[in-house]
Formats: C-alpha cells, structure tokens, sequence
C-alpha cells in the first residue's frame, strides 16, 4: 500500500506531498494536466475530495492534536 498522501488545506491553493514513510511533507507543484489536475480544479470550485482517507482532521498545533482537540 502506498503511503504518500497530498494534500492542501482549507483557504489554502498550495498542494502539499506527504511522504509518511520518510517523514517528510514537500510543496507539490500545481498539476498541469491529467486526474490530479481535474481534483484540483474541483477543489477550486469548494469541492472536497478525498480517496483512500479515513481520516483526516486540521488541528491548530501537533500539541492539540496530541491532546486529542481538534478544530471543529
């Protein structure tokens, strides 16, 4: 199983890769072309897609998250 995720944030028009085995989340370039590039431009529109997420919350800081309070 693939364990690279991307990702952006509400308000936010930057994607984000994720790499969780490396530990490491880069700036992605927008898409030019191709599926990534149609989901973005879903999301332009306020659509919110997800796949192969179960779960995905924003929290203000690792600390909140690690305290179990997210942002609702």
């Amino acid at each position: 199983m693939a364990r690279v995720v991307v990702i952006s944030v509400e308000g936010d028009d930057d994607l984000w890769i994720a790499d969780l085995d490396a530990g490491t989340v880069v700036p992605l370039p927008s898409p030019q072309s191709g599926g990534l590039k149609a989901v973005t431009d879903l999301r332009a529109t306020g659509s919110i897609v997800t796949k192969g997420v179960n779960l995905a919350v924003v929290v203000k800081s690792a600390d909140a998250a690690l305290s179990g309070h997210y942002d609702g």
